[in-house]
Order: structure tokens, then sequence, then C-alpha cells
């Protein structure tokens, strides 16, 4: 692994879902939507407008190029081909996902810009209780499903990618889950706008 930052060791576009999943060397594993990737394009002319990029809900990647060894250049279906993205900007875009889209959101709300959910994307309503709320510093959070997403078992595995305390304090066999106050299985699938509980298990840290 570089001593800057890790470098990809996979990367593959998912067409039809208009995600780019990119893993690197360190374990990390992130899938970046199309439009996320195009409406934080570091080109000088998307940094340079005061207003967010919007209506890139159905954009896609029609060509990936490396550049060099150290970045890649996106070609979005939209004509923008200007954005490098750097091994060190695909890992933070990657790792800051939920933050970044959080306050993307909040921008175009705030600007009055209203974003088309037709992009096949679901958003759930995290909520975390007792133990979980002091450990992971969270009482609740909105998270924004991959499309690779489909179960609880999924969701678990996504928050674990977050790392520190997260994958021992909510591993699969340590936590009971809910679905909008009913209980659920591992394999139980989620849909957009479900409200979701997880709770350490009553045994979990007793001797």
């Amino acid at each position: 692994m570089s001593d800057a930052h890790p470098t990809p060791t996979e990367i593959s576009l998912h067409e039809k879902s208009r995600v780019l999943v990119v893993s690197f060397d360190d374990g990390a594993r992130f899938e970046l939507p199309c439009e996320y990737l195009r409406v934080f394009s570091k080109a000088a002319e998307v940094q340079s407008l005061k207003t967010p990029v919007s209506g890139k809900e159905t954009v896609n990647i029609d060509k990936i190029e490396p550049q060099g060894s150290y970045a890649l250049r996106l070609y979005f279906d939209d004509g923008h081909d200007t954005g490098i993205y750097s091994w060190g900007t695909l890992y933070s875009l990657g790792k800051n996902f939920e933050a970044n889209w959080a306050g993307y959101l909040k921008r175009l709300e705030d600007l009055g810009i209203q974003r088309r959910e037709n992009s096949g994307r679901r958003n759930v309503k995290v909520l975390y209780f007792a133990n979980l709320v002091r450990e992971l510093e969270k009482t609740q959070e909105d998270v924004m499903l991959p499309p690779s997403v489909k179960t609880v078992a999924d969701l678990l595995a996504l928050l674990r990618r977050r790392g520190k305390k997260w994958p021992d304090m909510i591993a699969d066999d340590k936590v009971k889950v809910t679905i909008n106050r009913q209980f659920a299985e591992l394999f139980s699938k989620l849909e957009d706008g479900d409200e979701i509980g997880i709770v350490q298990r009553p045994e979990v840290g007793k001797v």
C-alpha cells in the first residue's frame, strides 16, 4: 500500500445500475454512483459554479481512461469529460459519501432545486438504540442505499465498512434489526422509505 494513500486493486463500471465500484489495497470498497461522481467533479468549470450541478440523476459513464498510475479520467454521457479523479479523490469520495451526499441534497433544497428521484436508488432512516448510541455516537441517520444493497445483511455490511467500532458493534450475530418496527431477518428486503432499527442483542457484553 502506498505511504501517501491507498491505491485501487480493482475498478469496475456497472453500467445498468450506473455505479463505479472501486476496491483499494487497504480493504476498502466503495460503490460510487455516476451521478455522485459527476456532481462532485473536480474539473475547473464545475468547481467555479455558484450553484451545484443538478439534473444528472440518470448520467452514466461512457469511458474510463487511466491517467498514468495515479488517476482516472471519466467520460460522462452528458459530454462532461474534463474531470480527473486521483486515487486520493476517489478514496475520499467513497469514505465521505454519506456526508457529501447529504450536504449536496441540502444545498439543492436550500436553492429550491428539485431532484428527480428516478435513479433507482433508495433512502432509508436508520435508528440506533441503547449501547450503540453511546459507542457509535449516533441516534439516527438517513442512508442512501447503493443498488447492490438489497437486504438487511447488505445494509449491515455497508455500515461496517466505516471501520473503527462499526465492524464489531454491528456484527450480524450481535444485533437485532427491525424494519418499520417489525423484527426482520438478515435476508429481509429493504424498500425506499423504510425505517430501520438496530439494537444489540441482550446477551452481547455479558460474561
